[in-house]
């Protein structure tokens, strides 16, 4: 008996997605889309609202809708609004990443952001929503013609508004995100290629990349996809570009690639199970409790030595998902060990009395802010909540769409 065959566990993930679900209410923005909350889960409205937020809330409202919660499909529905109007560019088509009262902040496009409109519109189309489909439809639109790199077999990163500049950065991060996305777009519409496509971006970061370079993923590279190791050396703790190597994203990585296999099924290649299980144990060996106190650090260096410190919740958020995912993959019980270490690490320094996590920790688990302010979303510590509960495949959406809850 583990906690995650467990009922009674099952009961408890319930209970605390629906506080996540409670707390994250007051995000909505009544001006459209969803706002960053502070510490104490307050809505900053004076602060641009961020198009990754806005898709990222809008996914778990579209999910939070699908279990039944009353208040969530509205929610929903706010998210799908403003990504249709507000934060859309009706002109040249794609999103703004940031809209203030006066319209844009920035008109850069950014795949980051583009990726979650996707998952946004995948989330809405298997829960039924009004527009859903003409989101899902507009964004993949979007990213594969705007985004994707055939030669390369991955996303390019940011765009002028017009579409005619493209910069010279490329970046990992946005790519894990639209594997993601193309994963959950592929179970709600039953596309195939669209999973092929994971598959090709897979490959090349984890089964090239990440191997090539002992498990420690480059995440910043040129426009010939050459890694930038010392990229952000001056700026280490960066939100979303940080120096090294980030170790949340090795878990994110393995997850995904559990995915993707179980999406596959007979068809998968073979090193994605052991692909999954090296990124997993690179994290743990280089991320988890190395410096004395228990949580994982934000990044390691080359050699694999601690860079920033601070712990991010959804590093903690990541690992526990991840270690459910390679129970469910591989029926190793060692994954379950794992996966209660960090659900205790979780409840112990993360989660406060509000229903929601603290963002980010110190190297002493004492509250920190360092890279995040705040509590901007509740999308990886709802998701937590959920990837115990369901099958590796079809993703969540889909999965939930076809009722199977607690049917693993």
């Amino acid at each position: 008996m583990t906690w995650l065959t467990t009922p009674a566990h099952a009961r408890w993930l319930e209970a605390h997605g629906d506080a996540l679900l409670e707390f994250g209410r007051a995000a909505r923005h009544p001006s459209g889309g969803f706002a960053w909350l502070d510490d104490h889960g307050l809505p900053e409205l004076e602060r641009p609202v961020q198009l990754w937020i806005t898709c990222r809330m809008t996914h778990v409202y579209a999910l939070g809708a699908m279990l039944g919660r009353p208040g969530c499909g509205p929610l929903a529905d706010h998210g799908i609004a403003a990504l249709r109007g507000r934060m859309h560019d009706s002109e040249h088509g794609g999103w703004f990443a940031q809209v203030d009262r006066g319209g844009p902040v920035t008109t850069a496009k950014t795949a980051y952001e583009h990726a979650f409109v996707v998952l946004a519109g995948a989330s809405v189309t298997a829960a039924g929503r009004p527009g859903g489909r003409a989101l899902l439809d507009d964004a993949l639109d979007v990213l594969l013609t705007r985004f994707w790199d055939d030669e390369a077999g991955m996303v390019v990163e940011e765009w002028d508004r017009a579409w005619t500049a493209l910069d010279d950065y490329r970046g990992v991060n946005a790519n894990m995100h639209t594997v993601e996305a193309l994963l959950a777009a592929a179970d709600v519409l039953g596309d195939d290629p669209l999973r092929q496509r994971a598959l090709r971006v897979v490959t090349r970061v984890v089964h090239e990349l990440a191997r090539g370079h002992e498990w420690r993923i480059p995440e910043h590279f040129d426009t010939a996809w050459t890694p930038l190791l010392e990229y952000n050396r001056d700026e280490p703790a960066h939100p979303f570009r940080p120096f090294g190597a980030t170790i949340g994203h090795w878990l994110e990585w393995s997850r995904l690639a559990l995915h993707l296999r179980a999406g596959l099924g007979d068809a998968a290649p073979g090193w994605l199970l052991d692909d999954a299980v090296a990124l997993f144990d690179a994290a743990v060996r280089e991320g988890w409790a190395v410096d004395g106190e228990d949580g994982f650090v934000y990044t390691v260096d080359w050699e694999g030595k601690p860079v920033v410190r601070e712990r991010m919740h959804w590093v903690a958020a990541e690992a526990t998902a991840t270690a459910a995912a390679l129970h469910a993959a591989t029926g190793d019980p060692a994954y379950a060990g794992w996966y209660a270490t960090w659900w205790d690490h979780v409840a112990e320094h993360f989660l406060d009395d509000r229903g929601s996590w603290r963002h980010e920790l110190s190297p002493a688990n004492e509250p920190s802010w360092v890279t995040w302010s705040g509590k901007p979303d509740t999308y990886h510590a709802f998701q937590a909540t959920l990837v115990p509960r369901l099958p590796l495949a079809p993703t969540l959406a889909a999965a939930l769409r076809d009722g199977l809850l607690d049917r693993r």
